[in-house]
Formats: C-alpha cells, sequence, structure tokens
C-alpha cells in the first residue's frame, strides 16, 4: 500500500519546515524552509554545536564591535544552517530576513544582499536561495527589486488576499499563504473547537489564493504553510508546494493509502486587474481583522525569537 506521503508527492512539492538535518534526511524533501523560530531550535542540537562553535570562533577573528558581532552571528548562523541543508536537499532552502526590518525596505534590501554574499562564500549560488521576508508593503517592495535581479524570493506572515494579490502583480517567485494560524484566529474568535477540512478557514484562505492565481494567470509558487494536522495538508494536496513539520511529516509518511488531488490549476488567463496601489493595500489589509492581527503577532514572534537567539549568541560569544 502507498504511504500517503509518497502520494502527496505525486501531487505537490514537499517542502521540510525545519532546521533538523535529521529530519530532512529522513523525508527527502525538494526544498527547506527555515525561520528565525526554527534556528532557534535548531541552536540546541547536538549535530549543531561544532558549526557553531566555528562561525563563532569566525566572528571573534573577523568582528571587533561586540553589537556587530551578535547581527553577524546571526546572520552566519543562519547561512551556515542553510548551507548544510543544501548539502541534502535538491532544491532551495529558505532564509529570512530579520523580522525587525520588515517595514523597512532599503534594509531588507541591502541584508538580502547581504545574506546571498554570504551563501556564495560558502559556496553556495543564489539559485539555491530563497530570501524570505514578511509579506508587509516594504517587503513587497524589496521583494520585486531582489527578483528584478535574479535573486528569488519568499513572502512569508501572508494571512490576506491584498497580501497574495501584491506579491503576484511584483513577480514575486514563492509566497507562503498560513493555515493553521488563519484557523487558530477563526477558533478564538467564533468559540468553535474544530473544522471539517472543506469548512477549514485556512485551507479555505490557501484555496482562494490558489485559485486567484490560476484565474489571473500568475505564476508565482504557491506554497501552504503553517499546518496544524494532516487532514489541513491533504485538503490542499495540488497546491504548488506544501511546506510540513517533522512531526506531520511522520504521520504522512506513517499512513497508507492514496491522496486526491484537491487543488487544479485551470489557467483561465482572465485579463488581470490595474495593480494594487499602496493605499488600497493597507485598506483591503486593514479590512481583514484576522490578517492584521496575525501579520503583526507573526512580526512580533519571530522578532523575539531573533532577540532570543542574539542573547544566546551573545553569551557563546563572551
Amino acid at each position: 500500500m502507498t504511504q500517503q506521503l509518497d502520494s502527496l508527492k505525486q501531487l505537490s512539492m514537499v517542502v521540510a519546515d525545519t532546521g533538523d538535518l535529521d529530519a530532512i534526511r529522513r523525508y527527502q524533501p525538494h526544498d527547506a524552509t527555515t525561520n528565525p523560530s526554527l534556528i532557534l531550535k535548531a541552536f540546541d542540537l547536538e549535530g549543531y554545536q561544532a558549526l557553531i562553535d566555528e562561525t563563532l570562533a569566525a566572528v571573534k577573528s573577523e568582528v571587533s564591535d561586540a553589537d556587530a558581532r551578535v547581527e553577524d552571528a546571526v546572520d552566519r548562523l543562519c547561512v551556515a544552517i542553510g548551507t548544510e541543508i543544501t548539502k541534502i536537499i535538491p532544491g532551495r532552502v529558505s532564509t529570512e530576513v530579520a523580522a525587525k526590518l520588515s517595514f523597512d525596505e532599503e534594509a531588507s534590501f541591502e541584508k538580502a544582499h547581504h545574506l546571498i554574499k554570504l551563501y556564495e562564500k560558502q559556496g553556495v549560488s543564489k539559485d539555491r536561495v530563497l530570501i524570505k521576508l514578511a509579506s508587509t508593503w516594504e517587503g513587497i517592495r524589496a521583494a520585486e527589486r531582489l527578483e528584478k535581479e535574479g535573486i528569488k524570493c519568499n513572502l512569508t506572515l501572508l494571512f490576506s488576499d491584498a497580501q497574495a494579490r501584491a506579491c503576484f502583480e511584483a513577480g514575486v517567485y514563492l509566497i507562503s499563504p498560513f493555515v493553521g494560524r488563519v484557523t487558530d484566529w477563526y477558533k478564538k474568535s467564533t468559540g468553535t473547537e474544530s473544522y471539517a477540512p472543506d469548512e477549514d478557514p485556512g485551507v479555505k484562505f490557501v484555496r482562494g489564493v490558489c485559485d486567484y492565481a490560476s484565474q489571473y494567470g500568475y505564476k508565482t509558487v504557491v506554497m501552504g504553510a503553517s499546518f496544524r494536522n494532516t487532514d489541513q495538508i491533504l485538503a490542499l494536496a495540488g497546491c504548488n508546494r506544501l511546506t510540513i513539520s517533522p512531526a506531520l511529516l511522520e504521520e504522512l509518511s506513517s499512513a497508507e493509502g492514496e491522496v486526491t488531488r484537491k487543488i487544479t490549476d485551470e489557467g483561465s488567463g482572465t485579463e488581470r486587474l490595474d495593480p494594487i496601489g499602496e493605499a488600497q493595500f493597507r485598506w483591503e489589509h486593514n479590512e481583514d481583522a484576522m490578517a492584521t492581527e496575525k501579520l503583526a503577532e507573526g512580526i512580533r514572534t519571530f522578532a523575539a525569537d531573533q532577540k532570543k537567539l542574539e542573547g544566546l549568541l551573545a553569551k557563546r560569544l563572551g
């Protein structure tokens, strides 16, 4: 009998949502995504300790200013982990621009270039990397500039139709609309304990994003993210890509059965709308209470985890 994970891989490209090298080896995804929270978890893994020591030793020898050392250490560690991941997967690894830069287009643009240069020093081409940015207006504008230079981007923390539309129009390579966090908000807001897969608000949101891309003929890759259970994943079978945590990858690999396609790309190519402007983007996003709250919360959470990581690295740096 076919494993669900193997069957799913026939319909959607599976991406590992982790920095754990052992998990990536076990489930053999095509791509892998990281973020400050996942890097923070990886910090304590035994297999990374030598890499961390090596990275910090290089920082100590090359950077004299204490504050600059910590920021540089974070960037180098994220790239070092990403580099190890590229040795295992055939595709790309996503590496995130610091959440504190989410509302600064120029700083995000410059940080992205810095991360790419660090990767190139490790012998990793920009073709193996996705620069991950928050789907703020500023993040999308930075991504638009980077894409024109051949640096591919992954726009994350995406919760609204306005965000998706702006990303499509900017020519972004990949977007990561969130499923689980959308559902979390609606459960809390409505008091609903659970949803059937086809009625799940997070699933419906991502299906809508996929339908929009198909209707208007956008080539941006849609990657469903932030899953809470395998029902949500299976309900999005056929989505371009799905980034999945090790725990849910294990469930899928342990379950038997053929997976049915739920999303198809009809490619109707309807005439596109005029590009969304900043004022319209901010208004439409603001009108969605869930999206407004979850974007702000996501940025705060990633920023807090980055700060924790900085604290741990500062201690190791002495």
